[in-house]
């Protein structure tokens, strides 16, 4: 549909059932996020939030909480815009399926952004702190915007076709910031804002920043979207929500955006500053107090009855996992085409996303009289970690799909079992050290600072996994309550981490009994995980990916049994063993308020707006 508005966007949403109003008045202050997230657990609708202690806007959130409800926002549009897709990574299926996209040439005229003389969101003035100041955790540093639509423009390259627009956190209150006059923006100068910002810097000039809220669905996907390199962002919106996207410039010059709901406009200047955070963030942590640029308010724009959207962000699944898969679903098999060889790739949802990748690749060229072995792969591999978001990864799995055509990354259970019933730990294991990963991600020794692994696996099938431990199996003092996590893989509850060199002798004294004592019962289980409680990691899959990979630095907590280094390459003999134990280091992980959620659980008692949702 070509939504102009979210107003339109929440109608049709409405009328067709996916969509409730909460009447009650519900405070900005956690119990709007934790309202949010009880609906999302229970697969309900989008909310509308009407009442809003102390502000005068109305809020929705869960828009794209359901893949379906998603699409069907987009159910006009998605598969032209997928045609699209498939033409600017093959411009030859054009030539060679010319009926196939004759009816996209009104697509692509939707994607060209059109300057407009009316103006709604110009109507009204408002203030920061009127605005919704929706906090979503305890101990975030102060209230967030959590869907902004940043736009900026390159200096050098002036107008909306060499814009950027980008997702990245706003921070509306707390910390040092002055209220009402003063921002904070979290993100990473290789994203396209830091891009025109360096270009800012070097020229001694502010950034100029609009700051968008609300407008047309489409603008959001847009946002976040991993598009082909030279689509712009405006025009995959514009296609996606089959209406030209409107803009126009406010009288300072700043670009509005014609038909958001919300329009922040400011200034960045050279090498200012605040801290930002905490904030509770994806990888189910909290994102710690870091200075990030900070920007000074110009101008609040908003249009009549306009409504704030916002997610909230936690361990997943959350909304953006639907948000993802419907990404993932446009943009198909565009990354295989960008890197030859790759047959798929997953950033797996349940352990946050960026520390673990599971991938396919071919492995075409190994002569028959040859064994086996990883070869292309580890060229691909090489390839995917040097491409975009997926650098952030810290675990990269890949292996051969000619070893079986019909695995998916998404097949989870199947790809472990795929992959541990043929890695082989002296061969297989390459290390990255010393390298960037994720800013959220604490587990390295320093901000952006950590190191990568990736495990590359191709052959015939090496061993059977077993799914039960062997009568005699024993633990070494102080590691306790053996569970299989899966087949192949054990958890182990082991001492509270305390200090690195604690954790080197505590593991060489597990491994070294395990090599002594138990290497033939182990057999079957290539894979030890070394946790807090492992109870909880081998409750179910998602646990076992969440605590694995959210709380492991591959270079200082992979260890093995029958360890050894040969030419300054590292592997094991026996199994893996993953150190999974929060460390002091480490952020803390994000737990709901019980006060909060009495008040949540009052709305969906008899009589209450949540009643029979939630």
């Amino acid at each position: 549909m070509g939504y102009r508005n979210t107003l339109e966007c929440i109608t049709d949403l409405e009328k067709h059932g996916h969509l409730v109003r909460i009447n009650e008045e519900v405070s900005s202050d956690l119990e709007m996020a934790a309202i949010h997230l009880r609906v999302f657990e229970n697969k309900g609708p989008a909310i509308l939030f009407e009442n809003i202690k102390g502000c005068q806007f109305k809020a929705v959130s869960n828009l794209y909480g359901d893949t379906d409800r998603s699409k069907f926002i987009f159910r006009d549009t998605l598969e032209k815009v997928k045609a699209l897709i498939d033409i600017k990574n093959n411009p030859l299926e054009a030539i060679k399926h010319p009926f196939k996209y004759a009816n996209l040439a009104g697509t692509a005229f939707s994607a060209l952004p059109r300057k407009s003389w009316s103006n709604p969101v110009l109507q009204n003035s408002t203030t920061i702190s009127a605005l919704p100041q929706i906090k979503c955790w305890k101990n975030d540093g102060g209230a967030f915007i959590t869907l902004p639509l940043v736009y900026t423009e390159d200096m050098d390259k002036p107008g909306v076709m060499n814009s950027n627009l980008g997702m990245y956190r706003i921070q509306l209150s707390g910390n040092e910031y002055v209220q009402d006059k003063e921002i904070g923006l979290h993100y990473q100068l290789h994203r396209g804002i830091g891009v025109h910002q360096t270009k800012a810097n070097a020229k001694g000039q502010p950034l100029k920043v609009s700051i968008f809220v609300g407008g047309p669905p489409s603008l959001t996907l847009g946002a976040v979207m991993p598009l082909p390199e030279g689509m712009s962002e405006l025009t995959f919106a514009g296609a996606l929500g089959n209406r030209r996207i409107r803009y126009t410039y406010d009288a300072d010059g700043f670009a509005i955006a014609s038909d958001a709901d919300f329009v922040i406009t400011g200034y960045v200047y050279p090498n200012q500053n605040k801290p930002e955070g905490p904030f509770g963030d994806h990888l189910g942590y909290y994102s710690l107090k870091h200075d990030f640029p900070v920007m000074q308010v110009k101008n609040v724009y908003h249009r009549d009855g306009a409504i704030w959207p916002f997610t909230v962000v936690g361990r997943p699944p959350q909304e953006d996992t639907a948000f993802g898969n419907l990404i993932h679903e446009i943009a198909g098999n565009a990354l295989s085409t960008e890197i030859p060889g790759l047959i798929d790739v997953h950033a797996v949802d349940a352990s946050g996303v960026h520390p673990l990748l599971l991938a396919i690749g071919s492995e075409r060229y190994t002569p028959y009289y040859q064994e086996r072995k990883p070869q292309e792969i580890l060229t691909i591999a090489n390839h995917i970690l040097g491409s975009g978001q997926l650098s952030l990864a810290k675990y990269l799995f890949i292996i051969a799909g000619e070893d079986n055509p019909q695995l998916t990354t998404h097949d989870l259970e199947d790809y472990f079992k795929h992959v541990l019933e043929r890695v082989d730990w002296t061969r297989d294991l390459h290390f990255h050290t010393n390298t960037t990963i994720d800013t959220l991600d604490y587990t390295g020794n320093g901000l952006n600072s950590g190191s990568k692994v990736v495990v590359a696996v191709a052959g015939e099938k090496k061993r059977e996994l077993v799914n039960e431990l062997a009568g005699d199996f024993s633990l070494p003092p102080g590691f306790t309550n053996a569970k299989v996590v899966m087949p192949g893989i054990i958890a182990v509850t082991a001492p509270k981490f305390t200090t690195a060199q604690a954790a080197e002798e505590e593991m060489a004294k597990f491994t070294s009994y395990l090599k002594e004592y138990n290497t033939i019962n182990l057999r079957g289980f290539p894979m030890i995980i070394v946790c807090d409680d492992s109870d909880f990691v081998a409750k179910n899959i998602n646990n076992y990916l969440w605590v694995t990979y959210t709380r492991s630095n591959p270079s200082h907590d992979i260890y093995g049994i029958g360890s050894f280094t040969e030419n300054k390459h590292w592997g094991c003999k026996g199994s893996l063993v993953i150190d999974a134990r929060i460390k002091p280091h480490h952020a803390p992980p994000l737990e709901k308020d019980p006060e909060i959620e009495k008040r949540v659980d009052a709305l969906g008692a008899k009589g209450g707006s949540l009643h029979g949702i939630i």
